[in-house]
């Protein structure tokens, strides 16, 4: 949905006018978001130094970001929504716009300009997929494995995971269809351009979970990107699924026996919405946070601790090197050409549209 120029107005008025007196702002701010590496990211980069300058705010952290949608609704339609800012996928703020449970932005009234005046719209291009979305990252889903578990030849297709003769052990996998599904597709001889629609029909859907279905006794799933890292270091599994950043904590900075697979790996977005109907002080305390985390300096920060794509064209020249580490993290990056030989796009749309009902078959088919 695109905001009529009327709309618009009424938005930015209602989300910006409670931001001109700070005496008007909430002194405590209930942020959601995934927990592990990336919220350490999140933490270090901007809610910190917001702190830093408002010392008397108190941030709440809420860990429930892959629940985000079914919370959002259920406190909703109680009529009590204690959350401030949101950290979802795209397809995620897509959903919760189109249901009304996001405020709708004008993106150049509330969020900064780029340093040399580009409106925040323009920065970020396409990557405001929605009216109530505000891009911080780029990230992919991948696969770590341990290097001592795979013999004398690792994997390098995606399709490997399918591969128990060759790669015996344990894999984990998200516990969710998103991913999955494309990827059960891929290895069954579907082209990458097909994959949707081939998904869109219920033969599609029983193909794909009938390939799952050859490795599901081998599968330990997964709700917290966090997990995947703690399990391959552990040696439960021999491969696994997680977010790009989470296998950098795990290789670079824990020093486990890890290596990453990108083929394809399964680019997304992440970012921030705002619940609507948020009380006028807890809204001007978000707004105003908001504009200093997703500014350009303070999403190149970010990249300083966690090896995820800023949303901003201008912050990505700022990208440098690790906070700790000192190493160089373009080349950890997902977009990197080394690592983006062979991806998958994340069709947010789709997923917007079809996520329910593939949810409900997806579980379903786990319970069998």
């Amino acid at each position: 949905m695109k905001l009529t120029k009327m709309t618009a107005l009424a938005a930015t008025t209602a989300l910006c006018a409670p931001m001109a007196m700070a005496a008007d702002m909430a002194n405590e701010m209930t942020i959601v978001s995934w927990g592990g590496a990336y919220q350490e990211s999140q933490l270090k980069a901007y809610v910190e130094p917001y702190q830093e300058m408002h010392p008397d705010l108190k941030v709440i952290w809420d860990e429930s970001s892959a629940e985000a949608t079914a919370k959002m609704r259920a406190m909703t339609e109680a009529g009590n929504v204690t959350w401030d800012l949101v950290d979802v996928v795209a397809s995620d703020a897509m959903r919760m716009c189109d249901e009304g449970l996001a405020a709708e932005l004008d993106h150049d009234a509330v969020l900064a300009a780029a340093p040399d005046g580009t409106p925040a719209s323009e920065d970020f291009g396409d990557l405001i997929v929605s009216d109530c979305f505000v891009p911080q990252i780029v990230y992919s889903t991948t696969f770590g494995y341990r290097m001592d578990k795979v013999g004398d030849t690792p994997p390098s297709s995606i399709c490997d995971i399918f591969d128990t003769a060759k790669y015996p052990g344990k894999r984990s996998l998200q516990k969710r269809p998103i991913d999955n599904v494309e990827w059960a597709l891929y290895c069954d001889g579907v082209a990458k351009e097909d994959i949707y629609d081939v998904l869109g029909t219920d033969e599609g859907v029983t193909r794909a979970l009938a390939k799952l279905d050859s490795i599901k006794d081998q599968v330990v799933w997964w709700t917290a990107g966090a997990e995947t890292p703690q399990l391959l270091a552990d040696g439960e599994v021999v491969m696994g699924s997680t977010f790009n950043g989470r296998l950098f904590s795990a290789i670079a900075e824990q020093n486990q026996p890890i290596d990453m697979l990108w083929d394809m790996q399964s680019f997304d977005l992440d970012g921030w919405i705002v619940p609507a109907a948020l009380p006028e002080d807890r809204k001007a305390r978000v707004m105003d946070f908001l504009k200093f985390a997703t500014d350009t300096q303070r999403l190149a920060d970010q990249a300083a601790f966690i090896s995820y794509g800023p949303a901003r064209a201008s912050s990505a020249p700022l990208v440098g090197k690790h906070a700790i580490l000192g190493i160089n993290m373009a080349p950890h990056m997902p977009t990197d050409p080394a690592n983006a030989g062979n991806v998958h796009v994340y069709d947010y749309e789709w997923w917007a549209d079809n996520r329910d009902d593939l949810d409900a078959k997806f579980q379903a088919w786990l319970a069998k």
